[in-house]
Formats: structure tokens, sequence, C-alpha cells
């Protein structure tokens, strides 16, 4: 997800917006998940000059990404979505303090997993597939998709409140699907989420994506596994928490009560809770259709700003 918190900021991608050709690449990009030069010049009716210019103000903007290619005809530029999400606060606040850090996959704290389930970097997979002791492998750490068909992945986010600071909302941002053996795309899964040992809800992820290769997936990784989920975005306020925009509870920040001190723990369940228990997959910033691990957002306010 590209978050814009103030309009002067996201400049540089609203002139890439501004133009209609540019509208229909990302249009395009996002239907075929990627393309190369000549299929977009091919599709829109351009030439390559004119299409070179339109992905070029793309790529400067962060809204795509550009590999390059061995291909029958000499060196080939494929072009991918940079992001599936964009987000643009219209109204700037003053005290509107954040900071975001990125936690890759592995970097989880504490887990259970029950088979079917595994681990794997970006090179290989770690260890033997379904047995749960892999997960303490030192090498997890660099792990790039996790799988598990019941249990947890519990996260320690850095707290960086100072004492004269408040939560006002606390985001997460990571792909998700659910864990079928295999893949199977129609598999639904409850999956459930918590902020420092509170329940804050669940969401019901579809499938087991594998019907197309993932984006960023490593060459060797296997046709016939998971590919990719879905980008979710988790927010939690003093109003309730959310997914995509939709209440999953009236959970909040008064009802968590968390402080300067608090250790900021996120977790991913399916358990006795789960009505259908269809496991998780989570990727990485090297698997699945986005370039990210799981991306914390905490926005704070200043005490003295809330005094005066």
């Amino acid at each position: 997800m590209i978050y814009i918190k103030d309009l002067m900021s996201g400049l540089n991608i609203f002139k890439a917006l501004s133009s209609e050709i540019r509208i229909q690449i990302l249009e395009l990009l996002s239907t075929n998940q990627n393309l190369n030069l000549n299929e977009l010049a091919n599709r829109l009716n351009l030439s390559n000059g004119a299409i070179t210019m339109h992905i070029r103000k793309l790529e400067e903007s962060g809204l795509i990404e550009i590999h390059t290619t061995g291909g029958k005809h000499g060196i080939q530029k494929i072009c991918y979505l940079n992001e599936d999400k964009l987000m643009v606060d219209l109204r700037s606040k003053v005290n509107d303090n954040l900071y975001e850090v990125e936690i890759p996959v592995g970097h989880y704290s504490n887990y259970q997993a029950i088979p079917t389930c595994g681990l794997a970097t970006r090179d290989h997979i770690i260890g033997d597939l379904d047995d749960p002791r892999y997960f303490a492998d030192p090498d997890r750490i660099n792990s790039e998709i996790i799988w598990l068909t019941e249990g947890f992945l519990e996260y320690r986010i850095p707290n960086y409140l100072k004492s004269n600071q408040a939560f006002r909302e606390i985001q997460f941002s990571l792909e998700l699907g659910s864990e079928a053996p295999g893949y199977c795309n129609n598999y639904p899964s409850d999956i459930f989420f918590s902020v420092y040992g509170i329940d804050i809800g669940s969401w019901t992820s579809p499938g087991d994506f594998g019907d197309k290769r993932g984006t960023f997936n490593p060459e060797w990784w296997p046709p016939q596994l998971n590919q990719y989920g879905m980008l979710k975005l988790i927010r939690i306020n003093k109003e309730g928490s959310f997914i995509d925009g939709s209440r999953i509870s009236d959970v909040g920040l008064d009802q968590i009560q968390l402080d300067y001190k608090s250790e900021l723990t996120f977790r991913i369940a399916v358990n006795e809770q789960s009505i259908n228990k269809r496991g998780f997959t989570i990727y990485g910033k090297h698997f699945g259709n986005y370039s990210q691990d799981l991306l914390a957002r905490v926005l704070y306010d200043v005490k003295e700003e809330l005094d005066a």
C-alpha cells in the first residue's frame, strides 16, 4: 500500500495519474499481473517511444516496478504494479505524528504450528515440510513465506512512544491467504487477530490462491503450491477495530489500554474460535503479489497538544 499523508508529498503520483493512458496501463497491469513494453504498446496501440515515456512516469512515481529479463528477442522490460492500494489523507493534521516499521515475516517472537505447515526463504524450504520443529530453526528469521493449518504467529512491534505521547491508531498491513494442501482457491479460513493479548476480531480468507504464479515468487517455487494472498489493512483506534475499512469489532484502544511502557504484540491465529479451520499463509517481500513484509504503523498524539 502506498500511503500519502499530505497532498504535496503525493505530487509525483498525482501527476502520473493525470494521464488517461497511464490509468489504462495500471488497469492492464492490475488484471494481468505483469506485461512487457511491447505487449503494453500493442494493447494500447502506441509506439514503443510513447509507451516508454508513460512507463517512465509511472516508475518515477513508484506506482510500478520494472524488471529486466532475457527473452527470445533480447532484453525485455517486464512491468509490475508496485502496490495494490493507494491511500490519501485529504485533510492534513498538524499533530499527525507517526512512525512505521516493516518486520520480516520470519521475525515472529512466538508460534504454534500444526501441519500442514512449513516455511521457506527466498532460496529454499527450511527443513522438512509439515514438521513444526523447524519453526524454531535459526534460519527461520530469513523466511519469506510461512504457512500452517492451525496455530499462530506472534510478532513484537517496537513501541517508540515517549512518556508524553499516547497511541491514537495502530495499523497493520500484510499479505494473507488460507492454507490448503497444495492450493485451493475456494478454501475459506477464519483468521483471528489480537493486539497486546486482546482479541480485536477476525477475517475470513476466501482461499489459498494458486491459479496464477505470484508476482514476486522465486523461480524455484513449485507451481503446485500456494502462490499469493490478499493485501489486508487492519486498523485499531478509539472507535474500534477495522479491516479494509469494515468494522470487525468494537474493541478499541481504550479497551486494550496501551501506553509508552507497553510491550506491543500482534498475533495472527487460526484457533478454537475459528469455524473454518483452514489455516493461513503469510507472504513476505519476495513472495506473493506485494513486495512488502508485515508493515506496522503507529499514529500518536503528544499530550501537550491534547492539553492545549
